[in-house]
């Protein structure tokens, strides 16, 4: 079986869809448009399309629902795309060697795809240098997650492992010191004085940091 290609990524929604389109860093494969789908913001997607030099598909609904896996929120619109900077967390290691500086964010056992996205959003709007998301008790970059990102995790830094303990692992392997997060007392990320090759550890929403990962 051919290894999956966690860079190709569906989004479907019609401002989803969009912002896509509208973002040229982003490579769009396919475009499918139900033929029943009409009103404002379907011409906005049809002429974002033409923009790019994009054909969209006219198909049957059906074929944009079993596409989407959402019939009910997909609006008749569905875009496959390349999100590229997804990628094993190994492989961005192995370019980015000690000494130099490491800025990332590891995210333990957080499952809600809304607050991925905007995690993402936020670690790419802080400057850091990719967001660690982990295929075990993690989403995948699906739709929700991208439309949480508003887009952002199309194009942001998005780093896979197996697991969370894996990650951290790996890190330490590379020279990177894992530094978990938490609320209340805790100095202030602004205020603490952290290693130049760091990953900050993000635990779940209910019980914070895995024990995996809190032992080490």
């Amino acid at each position: 079986m051919a290894p999956v290609d966690e860079r190709r990524v569906r989004v479907f929604g019609t401002r989803a869809v969009l912002e896509a389109l509208a973002d040229r860093r982003v490579p769009v494969e396919r475009l499918l448009v139900a033929r029943t789908a009409r009103g404002e913001a379907v011409e906005e997607v049809l002429a974002a399309a033409a923009g790019r030099g994009l054909r969209a598909d006219r198909v049957a609904a059906e074929k944009v629902h079993r596409a989407s896996g959402s019939p009910h929120h997909d609006q008749g619109v569905l875009a496959e795309v390349v999100a590229g900077g997804i990628e094993p967390l190994e492989a961005w290691l192995a370019r980015h060697p000690a000494p130099g500086p490491v800025a990332l964010l590891l995210l333990d056992g957080v499952t809600n795809p809304a607050n991925v996205g905007m995690v993402v959003r936020s670690a790419a709007g802080a400057g850091l240098d990719g967001t660690i998301l982990p295929r075990a008790g993690s989403p995948d970059v699906g739709p929700l997650l991208v439309r949480a990102s508003a887009g952002v995790a199309l194009r942001a830094p998005i780093l896979r492992c197996a697991t969370a303990g894996a990650a951290v692992e790996a890190l330490t392997a590379a020279g990177v010191d894992a530094v978990g997060l938490r609320a209340g007392d805790a100095p202030s990320l602004f205020d603490a004085e952290l290693p130049v090759r760091a990953a900050h550890v993000l635990g779940n929403e209910a019980e914070g940091l895995s024990p995996a990962v809190a032992r080490r």
